[in-house]
């Protein structure tokens, strides 16, 4: 084929059109050096008309003009390799690129010829490479694209464009997830924006470095926007989450989320009321449930309000039948006898008590004309002779009865049994004048000139039934060795010491607090005495005949620290009173000795169940006596008024005070108490706020020890009712001079926890605000203080003082009833005098016509709330008047009582006239 340039096969004519897809090739649809031109006179017939129009002429295929079986596709350059750009055409002569509007250079292109095998027509496959720097060049300008042009003999045909495009993947996401807490069964959504790159980064997430397969959980999915959603949070989604983007560059980690589904605990369903607590009265019972429904997990938060609650319940008392009076004897019969009966009926049992035991029926034998009569006997005269033996039987026991009584009358001083002094009145027997003769009047003094008394047997009666403990005959003091011990008997003026000296070779002293400080001690005899701890509160009164009359004790009262002892405190339980222990211990006395301590309790029956509790030999400790309650012994009682009880034991040894609370409605008493350093060398300062049980023993112990760390008061403590609801008592410091001074707590608030206070357990609570001036000569300091219960009550205390001036304890602190000695003996620590008090008993025990007895005398003293308690006594004006001295000691109105003993209606003139000058 002459007339080819360069070895082109690209044929157009003069007027070929160099924009179709198909036809005659222009120039433009040709390369320069690849395009060679037939001249019009010399082209064949077909192949001119084919030149001039745009369709072949009949007779030639429109399959003749070439057909792509490969196109160029858009690819990406990764860092600086070349891509590669193909296309396959069929039939066709040439097939050459144009890029971005320009020709490629024949020698860029790689050409490879074929036959199709089926068509047997020509295949053409052309090659080119692109690399880095040509796409840079127009980078910012145009996208950079190719596109391939084939010819045949029919015409010209174009490939599509395909885009080439520098690949790249930036370092850092748009946007990362972040962590999370969410309840179980919420929804989360996970957000997540891929770094920017070309072509868009695909992606995927990442649980605990596994992938996370949407078409395995239905419970997941992924958003258009490549957000993880998790329909409903479940305990396995607990996880560290990533999302992970990649293209063909590279592959990119945001920062892992930790996923943290969390379930907040539920009540479970409350159980069945329990039974009462109680056999017989009132008591309470509870019901409770737990926080397992569901149980709190991961963080989540715990079930609010209680888990314990309790009601008030009355159980019905048994009632124990009992025999109304016999019947009068029937008429005597036929057969010589007659009957009488009586029926179980004043009471009839009740309520599962027992039935009346013995006869209902009692047959006697008689004589009357209707029963036939018999000659006297030998059954006769033996019935003679025993009526003869009882009736003197009688008589001899009415002469020793006699005898005993001249006895003890005999026995009495003669200075006691003078009939002088009942005329005096209620005249105190420490001011009323003495004879010359006996200067030693109504103080009666143990004879110590016996050097030692035995005692033999056990000081922990085992009490197997309701019965009263019967007393020893011996001294008290616990047994030694084999079950004997000696008494040393001093006066009772002995030294600390010596008597702390003896105490130690007791059995019972290890578990008593070492020291002094907090004891009293004395040596009683039958006209008995009192004991007081000073300022604490605490005294132990021993009443007249309470010890046996020939025998002297050792009696000591001690104050716990309750760091000491061990009082274990179940459920709701809280300590309201100081741990107190007189003795020695498991000592029994012929009449109840009454102990006194203060108490924090605000008593309500529909808020408290209050017991007395009493440690055994054994070292635990017993619930002895339910307040309120009735009581199922003798040896216990106690009577709880607004700051203090009183109890009533026969039996000496260790007691506390111990309330369950039966609603959110009860509270303590707390005392609220505030201290500061006397003096402040630096520029830090203190201020310590004590949170205390509201006892005065509790409050001297403070204030020792601020005494020791150079503390001083700051304004009068104030009382705080903190209620059993389970929040904390918080105290903050507010409205301080900024220009003078700074408060060194971070926080807005300080905190103690509800069962630090609650149990009682913890003596010395307190938190401490400090603060710093800011300059050295600032000494006034004014501020307020506030301390309140979460969701109860509060109290604040304004503080204005001068740091620099030394300030005292108040009086306040020592009150003056607490001033005089530890230990009284005798006549001399009681406000009514001996023989008074006798005769006021001999009056009124007895029942009075009109009422005109002891049970006036508690009514007229508010006493008579304990009226079954006082009559089950042998002497019941004898337990109000000592519940009297207990109470009113030493400051009592003698005046009061003898009105109200006047009131009675059994007076006489010389017994209760009372002068102004002598009370």
């Amino acid at each position: 084929m002459d007339g080819r340039a360069g070895g082109g096969s690209c044929i157009v004519g003069d007027g070929g059109d160099s924009g179709g897809t198909q036809g005659h090739a222009g120039t433009g649809d040709c390369p320069a050096q690849a395009c060679w031109r037939w001249p019009s006179s010399r082209l064949p017939a077909g192949a001119q008309q084919s030149a001039t129009v745009a369709n072949p002429v009949s007779g030639a295929s429109s399959d003749l003009l070439p057909h792509f079986q490969l196109e160029p596709e858009d690819v990406y350059i990764v860092k600086n390799k070349a891509v590669s750009l193909a296309c396959r055409a069929t039939p066709a002569t040439q097939i050459y690129f144009k890029c971005n509007g320009e020709w490629v250079h024949q020698g860029d292109h790689v050409t490879q010829h074929s036959t199709d095998r089926g068509t047997g027509l020509p295949v053409m496959e052309v090659r080119i490479e692109v690399t880095r720097q040509q796409v840079e060049k127009i980078f910012g300008l145009e996208e950079y694209w190719c596109q391939c042009v084939a010819w045949s003999s029919s015409g010209t045909t174009k490939s599509q464009k395909a885009f080439v495009r520098i690949a790249y993947l930036r370092k850092n996401f748009e946007q990362e997830p972040t962590a999370r807490e969410v309840s179980i069964e919420q929804g989360i959504v996970l957000p997540c924006r891929p770094p920017e790159g070309i072509p868009p980064a695909e992606v995927e997430w990442l649980r605990n470095e596994e992938l996370v397969d949407p078409a395995l959980d239905a419970n997941v999915y992924v958003t258009p926007e490549h957000s993880l959603v998790l329909r409903q949070a479940r305990l396995a989604d607990t996880a560290n989450y990533t999302c992970v983007a990649k293209n063909i560059v590279a592959r990119r980690r945001s920062a892992s989320a930790a996923i943290t589904v969390y379930v907040n605990g539920g009540w479970s369903t409350w159980t069945q009321w329990s039974g009462c607590s109680t056999s017989c009265g009132r008591g309470w019972q509870k019901r409770s449930r737990t926080c397992t429904n569901p149980t709190p997990l991961n963080g989540g938060a715990f079930c609010e309000g209680q888990n314990v609650q309790k009601t008030a319940c009355t159980t019905l008392c048994p009632v124990d039948g009992a025999w109304s009076e016999w019947s009068k004897w029937s008429v005597c019969g036929a057969e010589c006898t007659h009957w009488r009966s009586r029926e179980c009926s004043e009471p009839a049992p009740r309520n599962g008590g027992r039935d009346c035991h013995g006869p209902e029926l009692d047959t006697r034998n008689c004589t009357s004309e209707l029963c036939s009569h018999a000659a006297p006997g030998a059954e006769d005269v033996a019935l003679y002779v025993g009526l003869v033996a009882v009736a003197v039987c009688l008589v001899l026991l009415l002469l020793v009865g006699v005898l005993v009584y001249c006895r003890k009358k005999g026995g009495l001083d003669a200075d006691v049994a003078d009939s002088s002094i009942l005329t005096a009145g209620f005249q105190p027997v420490s001011i009323k004048p003495s004879k010359a003769d006996n200067p030693s009047l109504l103080t009666i003094q143990p004879d110590l000139s016996t050097a030692t008394m035995t005692y033999q047997g056990s000081l922990c009666p085992r009490q197997d039934g309701p019965a009263k403990l019967q007393l020893p005959n011996g001294h008290l003091l616990s047994p030694l060795g084999a079950g004997r011990h000696t008494l040393h008997h001093s006066s009772p003026a002995a030294e600390g010491a010596d008597f702390v000296a003896r105490l130690s070779t007791q059995s019972y002293f290890r578990s008593l607090p070492r020291g002094t400080t907090n004891m009293a001690y004395g040596t009683f005899n039958f006209l008995g005495g009192r004991l007081m701890i000073p300022n604490t509160g605490i005294s132990l009164l021993i009443p007249p005949d309470a010890i046996p009359r020939g025998k002297i004790y050792e009696v000591y009262l001690t104050l716990h620290k309750q760091e000491e002892v061990r009082l274990p405190l179940a459920g709701c339980q809280t300590l309201l009173s100081p741990i107190v222990s007189c003795g020695p211990p498991g000592v029994l006395l012929t009449r109840p000795a009454i102990l006194a301590m203060g108490h924090c309790v605000e008593a309500s029956a529909e808020n408290w169940s209050i017991r007395l509790k009493k440690q055994s030999c054994e070292g635990t400790w017993e619930d002895v006596l339910q307040l309120g309650a009735e009581p199922c012994t003798e040896l216990y009682y106690c009577q709880l008024e607004a700051q203090a009880c009183y109890i009533f034991t026969e039996q000496l040894g260790r007691f506390a005070l111990v309330g369950e609370s039966l609603s959110m409605a009860a509270s303590k008493r707390l005392k609220l108490v505030l201290f500061a350093p006397a003096a402040c060398p630096s520029l830090e300062y203190n201020i310590r706020v004590y949170c205390l049980s509201d006892t005065q023993d509790v409050l001297k112990e403070v204030i020792q020890l601020e005494k020791q760390l150079g503390g001083q008061l700051i304004g009068a403590p104030r009382v705080l009712h903190f209620k059993d609801s389970y929040h904390n008592l918080r105290l903050s410091i507010h409205d301080m001079p900024s220009s003078l001074w700074k408060s060194k707590l971070l926080a807005s608030y300080q905190e103690i926890p509800f069962y630090h206070i609650w149990s009682g357990l913890q003596p010395f609570l307190h938190c401490t605000f400090t603060l710093e001036r800011l300059s050295p000569s600032t000494c006034e300091l004014a501020c307020k203080i506030w301390v309140w219960q979460v969701e109860g009550d509060g109290q604040s205390f304004t503080v204005n003082f001068n740091i620099a001036k030394d300030t005292r304890f108040s009086d306040w602190l020592v009150p003056d009833s607490e001033v005089g000695a530890p230990a009284l003996v005798g006549p001399s620590a009681f406000k009514i005098p001996f023989l008074i008090r006798q005769k006021i008993i001999s009056s009124l025990d007895p029942p009075g016509t009109r009422g005109a007895d002891w049970r006036t005398l508690a009514q007229k003293l508010n006493l008579d709330s304990h009226l079954s308690f006082f009559a089950s006594k042998p002497s019941p004006t004898a337990m109000i008047l000592n519940l009297w001295e207990a109470r009113h000691f030493p400051n009592g109105n003698l005046s009061q009582l003898a009105a109200a003993v006047a009131e009675v209606g059994k007076q006489d003139s010389a017994l209760f006239a009372v002068s102004e000058a002598e009370c």
